[in-house]
């Protein structure tokens, strides 16, 4: 039997990255990366011209084939992740009419303000989300450019762009799969269709929309040109894939109601598998994105930028220059271990981009009650503490909507499960068993098993991601120091809620 080799396309902000699976043993063949062009000319602007990613993605797809050698021919199926948040405008032959404009993008911030005055509970309780991307985006492309607006035919997500550039279909066709809706604010998540309430409010015809279909659904077929130019064979299908979020978790097979995964990434995030939409309107500490399961839905929190702030303190505060990055956390890691709950009566408050879920802009960043017996160690670990304090608020909140499942488990991934600190000090703040899992490619493995199972070679999602990822290693909670974490917790609760009026006088004053 000739093997089938898959190939998936991480479509990132600074990269993409293309790899080449073995769907029989899920090991990955040959991978490859591309840096991906982008332009900031003033402060808030970030652009990323279409044309110049998509040569990107065609360079990355190109370099992992060739490293393939003839095996290339052999690749089966194409599918996508990547990126969530953003927009972009085409016209009727899927040429760039917006460029690509992802969440570092602020320039559309006015328009966002207006349309969360507008529309927070309806953003929140019918498209699941606590800040949208496309539909202010759009509406602030069409108030300052509207020459170039009437030239839009679809809106896009990244991947929708890049699969319409690569197949055999019209832009009339031009899809979205079911994970990418949620950050839209134009959907209702909840029935997998265009919201009309809040697409007539924000002056969006959904006709200028794209379909919205599932993660394991084959959408396009590579087109010869394309063929020719990556040394693919022509026909192959493109299956539409699913966001990196909702890829990671069908990789790191949270296929169940009450499975849960910490992603301590650059964007740390905990979701919980969950098969309906309960909103948390009064907290609004978590939002919905749909799974690449059909049906399913994640419950989901994230931090912006959690693991870049504690990347941050590093390079700031304790990297010297010749130390590999890697031995400066080791560093001080090895530092913090004799340092108690609490850093001896520092707190910090680790939100240095504002706090998303709940939406509050002006939070950001602040340590306080330090004296001069305080080490550099005890202010990084009393960020890593407030930041699980964060995320456990969050699994607090989700358990109270959420009462029939146990969450006892969660499952952890990113560059903070390979902490000697973190993932114990989350089983003892959040009283969970934590279970760091021994694969590092949840995203890409994610996006190979959707393929898989749209061209027939895996049968069944839930399954096939159960039988190829493990536990490498599991913390349980230490009841003695979950006691003490507790007050700290709480400590940390009531700081967030008090403190919001100084930031926002702190914000003025700036």
């Amino acid at each position: 039997m000739a093997e089938t080799l898959v190939m998936a396309i991480d479509l990132g902000t600074s990269f993409i990255k293309a790899g080449v699976y073995d769907t029989a043993d899920s090991s990955c063949l040959a991978v490859a990366t591309e840096p991906v062009k982008d332009y900031r000319p003033a402060p808030g602007v970030f652009i990323q011209k279409g044309e110049e990613l998509f040569a990107s993605v065609l360079a990355c797809m190109k370099k992992v084939t060739e490293e393939l050698g003839g095996r290339g021919q052999q690749i089966e199926a194409v599918s996508f992740t990547g990126q969530m948040a953003g927009f972009m405008g085409v016209d009727e032959n899927w040429n760039d009419i917006t460029t690509w404009s992802c969440s570092l993008d602020s320039r559309y911030m006015p328009y966002a303000k207006k349309q969360m005055r507008e529309l927070k509970d309806d953003f929140l309780r019918v498209a699941g989300t606590n800040f949208p991307q496309m539909a202010p985006k759009a509406e602030w492309f069409r108030e300052e450019f509207p020459e170039a607006d009437a030239r839009i035919r679809k809106y896009l997500i990244v991947s929708g762009y890049v699969i319409g550039k690569l197949g055999d279909i019209a832009v009339e066709e031009a899809v979205i799969d079911r994970t990418f809706t949620e950050w839209t604010g134009l959907a209702d998540v909840g029935h997998d269709r265009w919201s009309d309430t809040i697409c007539q409010a924000v002056g969006i015809d959904t006709d200028r929309l794209p379909k919205i279909v599932n993660s394991n659904t084959v959408v396009a077929h590579l087109n010869a040109e394309m063929a020719a130019l990556t040394g693919l064979k022509a026909g192959i299908p493109l299956v539409s894939g699913a966001g990196d979020k909702p890829a990671g978790c069908l990789g790191a097979a949270i296929v169940h109601p009450g499975d849960v995964i910490f992603e301590a990434g650059s964007y740390g995030e905990v979701s919980c598998c969950v098969r309906e939409w309960r909103p948390d309107m009064e907290e609004r500490r978590y939002d919905v994105i749909p799974s690449a399961v059909p049906g399913d839905f994640f419950a989901t929190n994230y931090i912006t930028g959690s693991g870049i702030t504690l990347d941050w303190f590093i390079d700031t505060f304790v990297q010297q220059e010749g130390v590999p990055l890697k031995e400066a956390f080791a560093q001080i890691e090895e530092e913090m271990k004799s340092i108690p709950i609490g850093c001896d009566g520092l707190m910090s408050i680790g939100l240095l981009s504002g706090s998303a879920m709940p939406l509050v802009e002006s939070l950001k960043g602040m340590w306080m009650g330090f004296d001069w017996s305080h080490s550099k160690a005890h202010f990084y670990k009393a960020l890593m503490e407030s930041l699980t304090y964060d995320f456990g608020i969050s699994l607090e909140r989700i358990g109270r909507f959420y009462p029939e499942y146990a969450m006892d488990t969660v499952r952890m991934i990113g560059g903070g499960a390979k902490s000697a600190i973190w993932p114990q000090m989350c089983a003892d703040v959040h009283r969970k068993t934590y279970a760091v899992l021994d694969r590092g490619d949840v995203a890409m493995w994610g996006a190979v098993i959707l393929a898989g199972n749209a061209i027939g070679v895996y049968e069944d999602l839930r399954q096939t991601a159960l039988d190829h990822v493990a536990v490498q290693s599991e913390y349980r909670p230490n009841e003695e120091q979950s006691v003490i974490y507790d007050r700290h917790a709480a400590l940390y609760r009531a700081y967030f809620r008090e403190l919001q009026g100084f930031y926002e006088r702190i914000q003025e004053l700036g």
